[in-house]
């Protein structure tokens, strides 16, 4: 099946409100440009290089999300145009977002990433460092608009542990939506667990190999 056929596909399973974003990383630019050509606009990269590069010979109306682990000293990179950084999961890193949003004139949109896996893997922040970002540091932060929260699940068949997990970030998020209105987003979900993460109130799911296919990572 074609790109756009995968697509159309994956799309008649998520709600309107849910927000698509193409996994694009390891795939050439013509991938991107076939995914663009049917209509898809918010594409995710785990490369800050590469997503730079993609960028400049892409379309300008892109979304473009960084989904990576991000190191502070590459920020300035994607600063003039990164739609959504996704994997935000320090306050070190959320002031240097800040610092180059505010060199380009902007006010760049992030997630706050929660650790709710059984992983020593993963990345995050816990409970208590959430509270601290969202209660006294973000007021100091103006260049950098908090707009919701991702989490990834433990890579594991269990589809009840997957699933508590999941309901936890919903939680932590429906928490403090109150005070914050401003966030909207939950993103967690990918491609074998995205209908899933839907009933448990994603409202962003992560999608790559369902849409372009399996990576080579050896190219």
């Amino acid at each position: 099946m074609s790109i756009k056929d995968n697509l159309n596909q994956i799309q008649q399973t998520i709600p309107s409100h849910v927000t698509l974003v193409a996994v694009s990383k390891t795939k050439p630019v013509e991938d991107l440009q076939e995914a663009y050509d049917a209509g898809m606009r918010d594409f995710g990269e785990n490369k800050i290089q590469e997503m730079c590069d993609k960028y400049e010979v892409l379309p300008k109306d892109i979304r473009w999300h960084m989904i990576g682990h991000v190191q502070t000293n590459k920020v300035k990179y994607m600063a003039p145009f990164v739609h959504l950084i996704h994997g935000v999961d320090s306050l070190k890193l959320l002031k240097e977002i800040n610092k180059q949003a505010e060199k380009n004139n902007r006010v760049i949109d992030v997630l706050l990433q929660v650790f709710i896996a059984d992983e020593e893997t993963k990345f995050g922040l816990d409970a208590e460092e959430l509270n601290d970002i969202l209660s006294n540091e973000i007021q100091n932060l103006p260049n950098v608009k908090v707009v919701g929260v991702m989490g990834m699940a433990t890579f594991t068949d269990d589809e009840n542990q997957i699933r508590e997990e999941f309901k936890s970030l919903k939680q932590l998020f429906d928490q403090h939506q109150n005070n914050h209105p401003e966030m909207k987003v939950v993103s967690m979900g990918m491609s074998g667990d995205y209908q899933m993460a839907i009933e448990e109130g994603s409202t962003m799911v992560r999608i790559g190999s369902s849409i372009f296919g399996h990576r080579n990572y050896n190219i």
